[in-house]
């Protein structure tokens, strides 16, 4: 038997992605064997205990798909089509990745089926699932109203995972992700979410722009405490299969208090004025949900596991600063 052979085999869909790339660290620190599969070239975390191994593949292909989920006892799907969730609606690849591979992944591991028990699948969903919010905060049991086409996108794949928990082909786990930010393991500032993009643009001297009067909440998750709720998902499958579990820190944050936050750090690392943050008119990209807060009562996944988001909204903001910084640092350095 090969070494190590006997350990169980955990593979990452989505595994070079903003979220993918913490869930990969924080799985190499435990005695498993890891795939991690992406789009783009990787390289295994240092000072890995798993064992670890890297693969670029297609997986639209289902060959490639088989392939990389061969012999898996958990999978963790993080895809995301590259066009983002914005872009769903105008590129029609989006529902093969969002969707089609959910479907492909079902039928390869019902093939397998017989083994006991059957593989589990963990499937990052999104809290906007929901749609606009009818009440707050959000916590599972409201009915699903979604209204973009991202969004209906991922409700579908998840309804997936749930018919084929039924079936007994997965035992299938869906954790609804709120607005996720942060620095990669590797300390750079990685993801088009709102806090990188602020970030960058106050490093650029460039003006910090709301599509409301700021007062909107956003329950912002950093992506270490993400991870740490994949972790999770996999080590209660038992609790949790068959259902989906909104995340997040229970605390809505108005994004006015966000961007006028992200200026003063910016600031005071660069040494410059804080940028201004102004209110602009939405542009025709907002969507409704846009203008709508979003605060996540994530007390149901808790309970199941004992999860709870660790770093405070601060610290997180101040990493993401001086990871964007040490960045910007080095390659200026580099520069001949």
């Amino acid at each position: 038997m090969t070494a190590g052979a006997d350990r169980p085999l955990v593979v990452v869909l989505g595994g070079s992605g903003f979220v993918g790339a913490a869930v990969v660290e924080a799985l190499a620190r435990r005695p498993i064997r890891l795939r991690t599969v992406g789009r783009r070239p990787q390289s295994a975390p240092a000072g890995a205990v798993a064992q670890v191994e890297v693969r670029s593949a297609d997986l639209t292909a289902r060959r490639e798909l088989e392939a990389v989920v061969a012999g898996a006892d958990a999978v963790i799907h993080l895809l995301m089509h590259t066009a983002g969730w914005r872009e769903a609606a105008s590129d029609p690849a989006s529902e093969r990745v969002n969707v089609g591979v959910a479907r492909d992944l079902v039928g390869v591991l019902r093939e397998r089926r017989g083994t006991a028990p059957p593989p589990t699948v963990v499937f990052a969903g999104s809290t906007s699932q929901a749609g606009v919010p009818q009440r707050l905060p959000l916590d599972g049991s409201e009915p699903d109203r979604p209204t973009t086409t991202y969004d209906r996108q991922k409700h579908a794949a998840e309804q997936v995972f749930k018919a084929a928990t039924a079936a007994g082909s997965v035992r299938g786990v869906s954790l609804r992700l709120p607005t996720v930010y942060g620095d990669s393991p590797r300390g750079r500032l990685t993801g088009r979410g709102v806090v990188s993009t602020m970030v960058r643009k106050a490093f650029a001297g460039e003006e910090l722009t709301l599509w409301n009067d700021g007062t909107v909440q956003r329950d912002l998750l950093y992506v270490h405490d993400a991870a740490d709720a994949f972790l999770a998902g996999l080590d209660h499958v038992d609790l949790l299969a068959g259902g989906h579990w909104p995340l997040g820190t229970g605390r809505g944050v108005p994004l006015g208090d966000v961007l006028r936050t992200i200026a003063d750090l910016v600031a005071a690392r660069s040494g410059r004025p804080p940028v201004p943050v102004v209110c602009v008119p939405p542009p025709d990209v907002a969507t409704a949900t846009d203008m709508h807060s979003i605060v996540i009562d994530a007390s149901g996944f808790r309970t199941a596991t004992g999860w709870r988001p660790r770093v405070p909204l601060h610290t997180a903001l101040r990493r993401c600063v001086d990871a964007f910084a040490r960045d910007a640092g080095q390659r200026a350095y580099s520069r001949p």
